[in-house]
Formats: structure tokens, sequence, C-alpha cells
């Protein structure tokens, strides 16, 4: 596991994500509150609430990543403690868990 390999992918994700959320904020559409576009406003509105709660939430485990990486457990799954197979944290360099221990924690979401 090349840690400082993760550590550089996970910033540059990090970067991503907050420039991406930057934008959605910036051009998040005000609610409409004639009637013939209230709806229209409100499905635009929640779609974009919906994908800044979807970047927070990545961004969020970007930098758990990195803080693992700082205490040296990166690469460990959170739940059974065994390391995370290499193919993952390269498809998901976010990755917390190994694909059965994230299963189980999906579930109980």
């Amino acid at each position: 596991m090349d840690t400082d390999a993760a550590r550089s992918r996970l910033e540059v994700l990090l970067e991503d994500l907050d420039r991406s959320i930057a934008i959605l904020r910036g051009e998040s559409p005000e609610r409409d509150n004639s009637a013939a576009d209230a709806g229209a406003g409100l499905t635009a509105h929640d779609r974009v609430e919906a994908a800044l709660e979807s970047l927070e939430r990545h961004r969020r485990g970007v930098l758990a990543a990195l803080e693992r990486i700082g205490a040296g457990t990166y690469g460990r799954c959170l739940g059974c403690g065994h390391p995370v197979p290499e193919g993952r944290l390269e498809a998901r360099p976010d990755a917390a868990r190994c694909i059965a221990c994230q299963s189980k924690h999906d579930r109980r979401r």
C-alpha cells in the first residue's frame, strides 16, 4: 500500500469535490414562489440540494481517509480490521471497509 500515492489521489479528489460544491452553491437556483413555477423551481432546488448532500458526504469520506493515512490505519477495514483489497482502494481511495463489511454497513443504514 503506497500511502503517498493514496494521499496524492485523495488530495486531488478533495480539490475536485470542493470545486464542484462551490459551483453548485454558486448556481443554486432560487425558489420561485409563483404558482406557475413552484413545481419546477422546487424540483431544480431539490436536485441541487441532493447533489450537494452527496458531494459533501463524499468529501467527509475523503477527509476521513486522509485522517486514516495520518493515523497509520489507511487500508485497514473499519469493520473487521483486515486489509481492504488494493483493487477496492484503487477504485475508491476513500474506502473505509472491505466489500463484505461495507455491505453489512449499508444494510444497517
